[in-house]
């Protein structure tokens, strides 16, 4: 049985009265790449914030690559996890060294502080991994948004996580942007086959052709969760937002429909 990277047991939120996230239990084995799916206030991005280690819940145990929350030190199991949030926010520097800025944590690089040349070597790498080495010079403040969604997961890599969990990154991308994208993630997974990835989306079609397995969260509960071929089905969409649909694939990517349409 292989090693898990996140497993969840009985895991709730709560915000007052309402409930984030409500007995949801989960296991995710190391290598393996998933998609979560839901609709929005599902309760997705407070399940990655958990993964993250930057929410803690208010019932349940958590264990991270074999650590349990409240008996290790957060800080250090950040060092293996990569996070990639489109919304972050970032001074107007350039690609490299935004990337470069995932060793230190920061929102840009900070005073006194220089890359080694291990680093540097290690940025130059990351960058050529998404396709941005020809614009590593290029300013936050100049990209486009599919070229930020690149340094953000070149950023997220550099520290070289065992754990990537990505928030939509697809978000407010157009359509050479989502393939170049999602080309990207198959392309990562397949050099780093040490990786476990977690990435949230709201379209099928966002979902990469290397993924294994996909979870489904709707109102704060799994609708359904394990691998694509038994997860994917149009009674499980269907379900999980309340339509008829019709599901098709194209080259192992996945397209749904109106059923009734």
């Amino acid at each position: 049985m292989r090693e898990l990277a996140l497993n969840m047991a009985g895991v709730t939120v709560r915000r007052g009265e309402k409930l984030l996230l409500d007995d949801i239990s989960l296991s995710i084995p190391q290598g393996s790449h998933w998609a979560v799916l839901g609709p929005n206030g599902a309760g997705k991005t407070t399940m990655l914030k958990i993964a993250a280690t930057l929410l803690y819940p208010s019932e349940g145990t958590v264990d991270i690559l074999g650590h349990r929350f409240g008996r290790v030190d957060t800080r250090e199991l950040r060092k293996t996890i990569g996070l990639v949030d489109p919304k972050q926010r970032f001074t107007n520097l350039p690609a490299h060294e935004i990337v470069l800025s995932g060793l230190t944590a920061s929102n840009g690089l900070l005073p006194r502080w220089s890359a080694s040349a291990s680093e540097l070597e290690r940025c130059a790498l990351m960058l050529e991994l998404v396709g941005m080495t020809a614009r590593a010079d290029r300013y936050w403040a100049d990209m486009s948004q599919g070229e930020k969604a690149r340094t953000l997961i070149a950023r997220a890599l550099i520290i070289s996580p065992t754990l990537l969990l990505l928030d939509e990154p697809t978000t407010g991308l157009d359509l050479p942007g989502r393939e170049t994208l999602l080309s990207v993630i198959d392309g990562l997974r397949a050099a780093l086959p040490g990786l476990t990835t977690v990435m949230i989306t709201h379209h099928v079609e966002e979902i990469a052709a290397s993924t294994t397995d996909i979870l489904m969260i709707k109102d704060a509960r799994i609708l359904a969760s394990g691998t694509v071929s038994e997860v994917m089905t149009p009674e499980n969409l269907g379900a999980l937002y309340d339509m008829s649909v019709s599901l098709e694939t194209v080259r192992s990517r996945w397209f749904a429909f109106d059923a009734l349409h």
